[in-house]
């Protein structure tokens, strides 16, 4: 694993950083592999994230969008991670639509969903043997309980090993979540983290030794490349 991180001034840098961080492994993987594979985050901090690719003149027709964690909600409920991306992103370029492979959300179950979540997935990397696809980037923000995509500390969706897809839980309200190790066979995980009050969470995550149950980002460690991009906020006490 080659783990890089950096600590940008503020929110706009954090999201310039990031913006130059994705097209260049775009352009790498067009160059490669013909298309580019990514699974977005939601919240508030890629949001401007997803704004600034919009304006770019890209491939679209190359690039096939995932997601990384959805909340069990229609894709048009206001909490819809897809619902998001399209409003900020996708409805403002002319990418196919058969290039956006959103959750389904609107299964009989969360657990039906993660599984055709799955299914899908293996499709369209042709994988049925017993190796995880690897997407080209994985985005990922952190809350300040370390938590990331919908991996919560001490839920039972931090045990899964043998699949792609799980429910996690938050709350009681169900999410389809990428596993750990189905992001770690990405070929690049970028965690985009904002704000002080994820600087105790990431004092455990960067720390030699803690408890992976309780601080989830820990068990991030892809095959290929780990970028932790953290605005001067989050990342003051890891600058020194």
């Amino acid at each position: 694993m080659n783990k890089t991180v950096e600590v940008l001034s503020d929110q706009p840098a954090l999201v310039a950083r990031a913006l130059e961080l994705i097209l260049s492994k775009l352009e790498t993987a067009i160059e490669q592999r013909g298309q580019f594979t990514i699974a977005l985050s939601g919240g508030s901090t890629p949001k401007p994230l997803y704004e600034a690719i919009a304006t770019q003149k890209l491939p679209w027709d190359k690039i096939h969008v995932f997601w990384g964690d959805e909340r069990y909600v229609p894709p048009t409920h206001p909490d819809s991670n897809e619902l998001m991306t399209r409003r900020a992103w996708l409805n403002r370029v002319d990418i196919p639509a058969t290039n956006v492979h959103p959750v389904p959300t609107l299964e009989s179950s969360p657990e039906v969903a993660a599984a055709k979540y799955e299914q899908q997935i293996k499709e369209f990397f042709n994988s049925s043997g017993v190796e995880f696809p690897a997407l080209d980037v994985i985005l990922l923000g952190m809350g300040d309980d370390a938590h990331t995509a919908s991996l919560f500390p001490h839920t039972e969706a931090l045990k899964v090993r043998d699949r792609l897809l799980t429910v996690g839980n938050k709350d009681g309200n169900p999410r389809i979540s990428f596993t750990y190790p189905f992001i770690n066979s990405a070929r690049s995980v970028i965690f985009l983290v904002a704000g002080a009050n994820k600087r105790p969470a990431l004092a455990q995550v960067f720390a030699p030794v803690a408890d992976d149950f309780t601080y989830p980002s820990r068990l991030i460690q892809p095959q290929g490349e780990l970028w932790w991009l953290l605005d001067a906020a989050a990342g003051l006490e890891l600058q020194h």
